[in-house]
């Protein structure tokens, strides 16, 4: 019994390490990313730590490990052409591997590679950065005992063409093997590549590169679901005695496609046959999708018209550069998708293997890249590049458009050589070119661009917009560039600069543990921070590109649940999402209880993409009772789309159960010949007679030093005979309106509480004003948190509103300013959206401010920053230190003004010289200074 089972046991055995052996297989040498990494023997030839053999981790930048010298792509390197890094790594090869093809391949290395192993060269020099490549090392190995790989990586080529493409840009300038280098073991004969087009119809061909020894062979093949499954009959070729290339053709009816939205993948397994014997297999993975450009009209994929919601991406970690992880990819996607993003650009070269791999199984449109920024490769050197861009990547369901170089990096020679390289015939553009049928320009103003674009026969796909820089761009403007977009039929969509800031840790600096670097505003261009924290642009891009779009509603008493929507899907229907609704109840700025909420029904209804219909809230009974409401969207992968808030209560009904002005006490008055002293329930006030500003407050517990307001923003602080009098308990000081002298008035009104009340009614200075508003002074190092009801938690620009969420928010203190370490978000100066009250907690007296008007913005300080040489991205703030506004002002980009942006980008309007009470603008706030 036993005898017999240990033979079949050693019989399974041999079945399966057989059919190992007739798979490829790969050996890693090196780690297979920067959270795999393996040290190899390395020496720096120039700069940090140079000189001196040691170890470094592989895959690695010599930078971020301590070596040689930092370079942004601007900067003058003096080491350049001198600074190397010196390889060896010892490794065993089995003696079973003799008489198969042993291949090394590096899937990276910067720049220029020179490879020897066991002191022979392995082949030529590589030239290039961003592209696998391999060499056959089967003559080279000792079988059974050690063997030593040495590789001479050069940070600047010998070729002047390849630093012009890939090493003077806007970007990092790195150096070393940053991607896994591994040995890939072959049977001699084998199949050596393939290359597969599906179509959506389900027509299925795969070119296969066969090495078969000269021996006639059969190559079968068996497409299955990517679970397992088999999908249809297996399929044969049979070939002759020769080397040779072959093709496999198989229909399959009716597929599940694949999109960005329907990411349906499949695998096929290639087998190779001699003389009734399996010799080698090889699984590809890959999707059934056919993408189609019409010429002035737009991108089709799978029969339907498409817009690309895009941004471009870096392969970038702030401690490991351009070596990255399957985990970074992963990240990095699934925040490109919670965005509701369906594309990204490689800007500006090919990215890792596994970002393709999950770009498949998520679901994004690539637009895959041949290096080039300002300047291009040379034809040769162009030519071995493409051909290995295409080989590595040309199965990837994911690519659907080939970019050949960025911003003037073209070689219109290479052209021709995409068609004829790639089986899919994937369509090539020209990036910031009128190129293919297609302008990408980049960075047209919108008022220009816009009308150009409408204007043009080119299908328009800018594959650079919006370029941020800190806080501005991205989202700031994207809705307007957007509605114009999808509006357009000509208008493919856009793809926004850029995805990730690009600050690096300097291991020069302090051992690595100082701020990030991002060399000035050049690397500070990202929607998300070096370590993709979520900056504010991230939540409006989200609810900007949300495929579910809810239309503008008013919730009024007689509100009937009713919301119109429009899907903005290409290949789903609203019934296959979720929806979701939930009433809250908030507390006050002085509660410590919880909010109350409650949830209610929505049935997902059914409508087609590009069809608007209504989504129907099943509300329960008493709903008007609670503050605000909320709607979630789910797509069909689990995934939230956007939470819309609307508001119930209004800020004069939050007021109104707020503030409290009767009191057991009387307000009592002063005056001399400059000041009124008034006081109520412990709390003094002192206003100037002159003028109506506050001059000083006093509480049981001492001064608080909220002073020197209201000035008036873009409008002229004319109060003046102020007269004061009593209107039952409560104490009114005021100003006197005078058409031409004094047509700005205000007025304060003191309760018994100790609440005050300002009322100012005011008319902008002029017809286009930037912000209107009133500002007061306060120490900002007595600040140490804010907490308030409104839209939160991010800031806001006139530009930028949207992405946030009304509710009750808290923020502590912090000077960050975005794009820049140490990149804590939601950062705390600036503008915020939608107040009804906020409580500033401070060093000393606490104090809250609530207002009965809607859209009342406060200002929280200004943040200290910094610009652009073109000064384009400058954000304007009012004077004072806190601010309660109705107008605020927009913010540009690295590439433009905010004003051309679009219309909310520019100025506010108001026309009324007449300068009548009845057309004023009016601002009411109310005033705890209690302390509390």
């Amino acid at each position: 019994m036993n005898y017999r089972f240990f033979i079949a046991f050693f019989l399974l055995l041999f079945f399966v390490q057989l059919a190992i052996a007739q798979q490829t297989e790969k050996r890693y040498l090196s780690g297979t990313g920067n959270d795999h990494t393996v040290p190899w023997q390395f020496y720096c030839t120039a700069g940090q730590n140079s000189g001196k053999w040691t170890t470094i981790p592989v895959p690695s930048n010599w930078e971020l490990q301590g070596f040689g010298k930092y370079n942004y792509g601007f900067a003058k390197d003096s080491s350049r052409g001198k600074e190397q890094g010196l390889y060896k790594h010892e490794f065993q090869v089995p003696a079973s591997w003799k008489g198969k093809r042993i291949n090394l391949v590096f899937e990276g290395a910067m720049t220029d590679t020179e490879v020897k192993i066991n002191g022979q060269s392995a082949g030529p020099t590589h030239e290039g950065s961003y592209y696998a490549f391999k060499y056959d090392i089967s003559k080279l190995l000792n079988y059974g005992s050690g063997n030593l790989l040495e590789a001479t990586v050069s940070k600047h080529s010998a070729n002047k063409s390849v630093n012009a493409a890939e090493r003077q840009g806007d970007f990092w300038i790195f150096g070393g093997i940053f991607r896994p280098v591994y040995l890939e073991i072959l049977p001699a004969e084998h199949i050596a590549h393939v290359a597969i087009d599906a179509k959506a119809n389900g027509a299925f061909t795969a070119q296969l590169q066969l090495n078969t020894g000269g021996k006639a062979s059969e190559v079968s093949a068996q497409i299955y679901t990517i679970s397992g499954q088999k999908v249809g009959s297996p399929f044969s070729v049979k070939t002759g005695n020769e080397n040779q290339s072959v093709t496999l053709i198989k229909t399959i009816p009716n597929p599940l496609r694949w999109t960005s939205e329907t990411p349906n993948r499949y695998k096929v397994e290639f087998k190779l046959i001699q003389a009734g014997k399996l010799v080698h297999t090889v699984t590809k993975a890959f999707g059934f999708r056919t993408v189609e450009v019409k010429q002035r009209d737009g991108i089709y994929v799978n029969g339907t018209k498409i817009k690309l919601k895009g941004v471009n991406r870096h392969s970038f970690w702030p401690s490991s550069g351009r070596a990255l992880s399957k985990g970074v990819s992963v990240l990095d996607v699934n925040l490109m998708k919670d965005m509701n993003m369906n594309a990204v650009r490689m800007s500006h070269y090919p990215p890792d293997d596994h970002f393709l791999d999950v770009c498949d199984s998520l679901g994004l449109f690539v637009f895959d890249e041949l290096a080039g920024w300002h300047g291009n490769y040379d034809t040769p050197t162009g030519t071995k590049l493409l051909k290995e861009l295409i080989a590595h990547d040309v199965n990837h369901p994911s690519v659907i458009f080939w970019i050949n170089g960025n911003e003037g990096g073209h070689n219109y020679e290479l052209d021709p050589l995409f068609a004829k390289e790639d089986i899919q015939k994937r369509h090539v553009i020209h990036a910031w070119e009128d190129f293919g049928g297609f302008d990408t320009q980049h960075y047209r103003e919108y008022n220009y661009g816009i009308g150009n674009y409408n204007h043009g026969h080119s299908i328009t796909l800018p594959t650079e917009f919006l370029h941020g820089l800190y806080d501005g761009g991205h989202g700031a403007g994207l809705e307007d560039y957007w509605e114009a977009m999808w509006q357009d039929p000509m208008a493919a969509g856009g793809f926004l600069w850029d995805f990730v800031d690009q600050g690096v840790v300097r291991t020069d600096r302090n051992e690595g543990k100082g701020p990030l670097d991002t060399d000035g505003n050049r690397g500070a261009d990202g929607i998300v921070g070096p370590y993709r924290e979520k900056e504010g642009s991230y939540f409006t891009v989200k609810e900007v590109w949300s495929p579910i779009k809810l239309e503008h509603r008013e919730i009024t008493p007689t509100f009937d649940g009713t919301f119109p929507i429009e899907n903005r899907y290409y290949f789903t229907n609203t019934s296959q999402c979720s929806f979701s609704g939930k009433l809250v109840k908030v507390s006050g700025p002085y509660d410590v209880t919880k909010p109350t909420s409650t949830t209610f029904a929505i049935l997902a209804p059914n409508l087609k993409p590009s069809e608007k219909g209504t989504l129907k809230a099943n509300l329960p009974n008493g709903w008007q009772s609670y503050d605000f409401l909320y709607i979630t969207a789910i797509d069909p992968h689990k995934r939230e789309l956007f939470t819309w808030s609307f508001p119930i209560s209004l800020p004069n009904n939050i007021a109104t159960s707020l503030v409290k002005k009767d009191g057991s006490g009387a307000v009592t008055m002063t005056e001399t010949d400059s000041l009124y002293t008034v006081s109520a329930n412990r709390i003094q006030l002192i206003v100037s007679r002159r003028t109506g500003l506050l001059k000083q407050i006093t509480n049981s517990a001492g001064k608080l030093p909220f002073t020197n307001g209201p000035i008036l923003q873009e409008g002229v602080n004319n109060f003046k005979n102020f007269t004061e009098h009593s209107d039952g308990k409560n104490v009114i000081i005021e100003s006197t309106f005078d058409r031409k002298a004094s047509y700005n008035t205000l007025q304060w009104t003191i309760y018994p509480s100790g609440w005050v009340k300002m009322r100012v009614r005011y008319f902008p200075d002029g017809y286009f004003t930037m912000m209107d508003g009133v500002n007061f002074s306060f120490p900002e190092a007595d600040m140490k948190a804010v907490k308030w009801m409104g839209k939160g938690p991010y800031r806001v620009w006139k530009n930028r509103k949207k992405g946030g969420s009304l509710g009750v928010w808290d923020k502590a203190y912090n000077n960050s300013e975005t794009g820049e370490a140490p990149f804590i978000y939601p950062e705390f100066k600036g503008y915020h959206a939608n107040m009804y009250w906020c409580r500033f907690e401070t060093s000393g007296q606490h104090f809250t401010v609530a207002t009965e008007n809607e859209d009342v913005f406060f200002r929280l300080f200004t943040p200290a920053w910094k610009t652009d040489q073109w000064h384009n991205y400058e954000p304007i703030f009012p004077s004072g230190d806190i601010s309660f506004m109705q107008g605020i002002s927009s913010i540009g980009t690295k590439t433009q003004r905010n004003e051309t942006t679009g219309p909310m980008g520019m100025k506010h309007i108001f026309y009324d010289y007449e300068k009548e009470p009845a057309r004023a603008k009016e601002m009411v706030l109310y005033f705890d200074f209690s302390g509390r």
